[in-house]
């Protein structure tokens, strides 16, 4: 059972296939703060094991034999039973299946195949939203202020962002590019900028730049450099 405050990870692994739910039960298991409490071959067991085991996270795939995972996150949100957090590992690349696990509440969309670094950078990026929920459910009292709800948004767009990282993205380097322009306060910064901050090439912090501006960490305005040329000035608004 779950112990209040507790935070170590507790996760529930789903998938038909026994081989590869083995392959990431070992890969959680190598991961500091992870612990593997259960694992589920069909929908229904899945459900029965959320009951049972009340993990914090099921990593879940897709295609079960008796149910859609898409069934098995409906089924949770509309049940009675302490919350899970889901994270989809499927080899479903369809837009709709997509669209109907985001609406279903995942916290992050893995596509198969994938490789360890990959999977590791997902779950860390999980590790930071739930340790910073345990923070808030032993600080909040009768309930949160309105800066502890931004926190907690801020801690979620972080770990969305990492988990949608376009190919030739890591998650460490995002958050390096996150901490510069948080570090600014106010102030605009462009590629260029960053790149000198971060130790990286320009090309590479645009890139990171344009990834922030599209999940909604960044906005971005035309302004005119120490040329005279005009670029881009990139603000943190997570």
């Amino acid at each position: 059972m779950n112990v209040p405050g507790h935070s170590t990870v507790r996760v529930l692994v789903v998938d038909d296939d026994f081989t590869v739910a083995a392959i990431h039960r070992e890969y959680v298991k190598s991961l500091p703060g992870f612990e593997v409490v259960g694992e589920a071959h069909r929908g229904d067991d899945a459900l029965t094991a959320r009951a049972a085991l009340q993990p914090d996270l099921m990593l879940l795939d897709i295609y079960l034999p008796d149910m859609s995972g898409i069934e098995v996150l409906r089924r949770l949100r509309a049940e009675p039973g302490p919350h899970v957090d889901v994270i989809a590992i499927t080899a479903a690349r369809e837009l709709e299946t997509v669209r109907d696990a985001m609406a279903g509440g995942v916290v992050s969309y893995l596509v198969k195949p994938f490789s360890l670094g990959s999977f590791r950078e997902r779950l860390e990026a999980y590790a930071a939203h739930h340790a910073e929920m345990l923070r808030q459910r032993a600080a909040a009292g009768s309930g949160l202020e309105q800066s502890d709800v931004d926190r907690l948004l801020r801690v979620r767009q972080r770990a969305m962002a990492a988990s949608s990282l376009p190919k030739g993205l890591s998650a460490r380097t995002l958050e390096l590019v996150a901490s510069t322009l948080r570090s600014s306060g106010e102030g605009d910064l462009s590629a260029g900028e960053v790149a000198e901050r971060c130790g990286m090439a320009r090309v590479s912090a645009r890139r990171y730049l344009e990834h922030l501006e599209r999940v909604g960490l960044a906005v971005v305005r035309p302004r005119y450099g120490s040329t005279g040329r005009p670029e881009n000035g990139y603000r943190w608004s997570g």
